[in-house]
C-alpha cells in the first residue's frame, strides 16, 4: 500500500461513526450487512448520514457495496484492511520480531477451543 492510499483510509477511519461501521462489517464477515441493518446498529442515524459515511468508506476502498434486489449490502474489504495493517507494521521490529508479537496477536487472536 502506498502512503496516499493509507492516508485516504486513515482519513475515512478518523470519524467515530465510520470506524464503528467498519468494525461492525468486520464482525459481520464477508457476507456483510444490508444498509438498513448498519443504520439500525448506528443508533438511528438518518439514511442520508449513513449514505454519506458509507460512500466515504467505499471511496477509501474499505467497504464494498453490492445490490441484492431492492437492498444494498455492504461488506468490509478485508484485503484493504490487511494492507493497511501491513503498511503500519512494515517498518516495525527492525530485525526484532518479538517487538511486534503483541500487536499481531491482538490483530489475529487464536480462536478458543
Amino acid at each position: 500500500m502506498q502512503e496516499p492510499t493509507a492516508l485516504l483510509a486513515f482519513a475515512a477511519l478518523s470519524d467515530a461513526t465510520r470506524l464503528r461501521i467498519v468494525r461492525l462489517l468486520v464482525r459481520a464477515g464477508p457476507e456483510g450487512l444490508p444498509a438498513g441493518a448498519i443504520g439500525s446498529a448506528m443508533a438511528g442515524a438518518t439514511a442520508s448520514r449513513m449514505s454519506f459515511h458509507l460512500k466515504h468508506l467505499e471511496h477509501a476502498g474499505l467497504v464494498t457495496a453490492r445490490r441484492d434486489g431492492r437492498f444494498v449490502h455492504y461488506s468490509a474489504v478485508f484485503a484493504t484492511l490487511a494492507d493497511l495493517l501491513a503498511f503500519l507494521m512494515q517498518d516495525c521490529c527492525q530485525g526484532h520480531p518479538e517487538i511486534c508479537a503483541s500487536a499481531l496477536a491482538c490483530a489475529c487472536p487464536t480462536p478458543a477451543r
